[in-house]
């Protein structure tokens, strides 16, 4: 039997090929990114040959991309504009129409997030608990389900990273690779960034700071259980 030209154009891989279009991701840690989920959630669903219904909606809210555009590649790319929503009368599954202001660079948009002190509150237990400190814009393309974004305080990890930045936290990211720079929650202390590296021999993890005046720190291995807050995935800040 022959396909209708909606029938080609539906279908795991004819959307995945329209988001990555629209989005600019290219690969699929990209891809997971943008959609603030799991990699395997990518591949589940390559497997099953169906797209999410979660998918559209965030790509919409993003994007504003049109839900209709991506599953069947029908109706206008974009539905959300500066002026805002419009009708659009094609049968659809959304009900908007693109007005001829173009939405923008998807991945120029912005999103406004909070962001919290490292200091925060100490749990009884001595733990690091976030507290709010503000808001602040960051590109789509930097946000995940699994963010947490923390303003730098100190001079430890000089000249890499100033105070005041702002730094993104990916909290699905807790196992160590060593070399890498995580947020540990010192106890009474806070938050602080570390690149952290593993000593084997020792059995220990060895937390050192950019700036050489800081001193290297050792936890044991059973020390460091639950320390870790998230991986460094991106820094915003002046020079």
């Amino acid at each position: 039997m022959t396909k209708t030209r909606g029938e080609k154009d539906a279908g795991f891989g004819p959307v995945l090929e329209r988001i990555k279009d629209s989005t600019g991701a290219r690969t699929q840690v990209e891809l997971a990114a943008v959609l603030g989920i799991r990699q395997s959630s990518i591949s589940d669903a390559k497997r099953r040959n169906s797209v999410p219904s979660d998918w559209y909606l965030k790509l919409f809210r993003k994007y504003g991309l049109n839900p209709d555009w991506l599953a069947m590649g029908r109706g206008p790319q974009y539905i959300k504009t500066k002026e805002g929503y419009h009708p659009y009368d094609e049968p659809a599954l959304s009900s908007f129409h693109e007005d001829a202001s173009a939405y923008g660079d998807p991945l120029a948009a912005g999103k406004t997030v909070t962001y919290y002190a490292m200091t925060g509150e100490n749990t009884k237990e001595g733990k690091w608990k976030p507290v709010s400190a503000g808001e602040v814009s960051i590109p789509v393309a930097y946000d995940r389900e699994s963010l947490l974004v923390v303003q730098m305080d100190g001079s430890a990890m000089e000249p890499l990273i100033r105070p005041e930045a702002f730094v993104g936290l990916d909290r699905d990211q807790t196992a160590v690779r060593s070399g890498e720079l995580y947020a540990v929650q010192m106890p009474y202390e806070g938050l602080t960034l570390k690149r952290i590296f593993l000593d084997t021999e020792k059995g220990r993890y060895l937390l050192r700071s950019e700036n050489p005046a800081h001193a290297e720190q050792s936890f044991s291995v059973e020390e460091f259980t639950d320390k870790i807050v998230g991986r460094v995935i991106w820094v915003i800040q002046e020079f």
